[in-house]
């Protein structure tokens, strides 16, 4: 069993804990309460009711810190340098379809960085969690990026803008991107959930991921899960701004900056 920090423990814990109520109420979707927060994104009593649990959990265990979340925004805490990063359920909208591909995403970060990430499936209870300098791991088990280092091998995967989300130039954009991928890879996969993606590039089953139109909470955990791990993020300009661009690029050291050249090169070439 690896050596875990009390913060990590502490963010496992939170994550389990929430996790039993969640699994209840995905196994009943039929009778969740759904209303709309906005165009094709669904706002569920589950996910409320997740983020409350969280944030109680977590206060109990840090009382200082502040909280950057999904459903209730950006709360400061006592020690300003400190902060949770959460999405209470990264997929919400597989969540309501019925469709097991979701999970709960926290970070811890610290005067800006990202020191601790979890990203927890509760359906498979595959737990993915890094602290920063000490390596990437599924559940007991130390994970690695995949060595694939030609993108016509590898799998890549990626969001879809929806309605709602992005202008129809975005999604002309977007579908410029994805010829160029598909054109050149083994394959494309969109599963719906951004924190999954990153923490499956973590584990090598897929070689890279990109999307554009994010939040932090939903790329916080997996971009240190994933440099744990081994491999490269950043945006879509090749920098280390992904909370303000919204965009992100993460793969393995050998295809990342490849990947990155065929989506920006896509995007500017229509």
């Amino acid at each position: 069993m690896p050596r875990q920090s009390a913060l990590i423990t502490v963010m496992m814990n939170a994550a389990r804990k929430a996790s039993i109520r969640l699994k209840r109420d995905y196994g009943e979707v039929d009778q969740l309460q759904v209303s709309k927060k906005g165009p094709a994104d669904f706002v569920t009593a589950a996910d409320i009711r997740t983020e409350k649990l969280l944030r109680e959990e977590l206060s109990r265990a840090r009382p200082s810190f502040g909280f950057l979340m999904e459903e209730a925004g950006e709360q400061l805490g006592a020690d300003t340098h400190r902060r949770w990063i959460i999405d209470p359920i990264d997929g919400t909208t597989n969540f309501v379809h019925g469709i097991a591909q979701f999970a709960i995403s926290i970070a811890a970060e610290e005067n800006g960085e990202i020191t601790a990430g979890l990203i927890f499936d509760p359906i498979s209870e595959e737990l993915f969690w890094a602290e920063k300098g000490r390596g990437a791991y599924l559940n007991d088990r130390r994970i690695r990026v995949s060595s694939r280092a030609k993108i016509s091998q590898s799998l890549f995967a990626t969001g879809i803008p929806f309605m709602g989300r992005g202008t129809e130039e975005d999604h002309d954009k977007f579908l410029s991107e994805m010829k160029a991928v598909m054109s050149v890879s083994a394959g494309l996969r969109r599963f719906g959930s951004a924190a999954l993606d990153l923490a499956y590039v973590a584990a090598g089953r897929f070689d890279g991921f990109w999307e554009s139109g994010l939040q932090p909470w939903d790329v916080a955990a997996g971009i240190l899960i994933v440099r744990e791990a081994g491999g490269l993020v950043s945006d879509l300009s090749g920098r280390d701004r992904m909370f303000e661009s919204g965009s992100i690029v993460a793969a393995n050291p050998h295809l990342q900056q490849d990947l990155r050249t065929l989506i920006t090169g896509a995007r500017t070439s229509d």
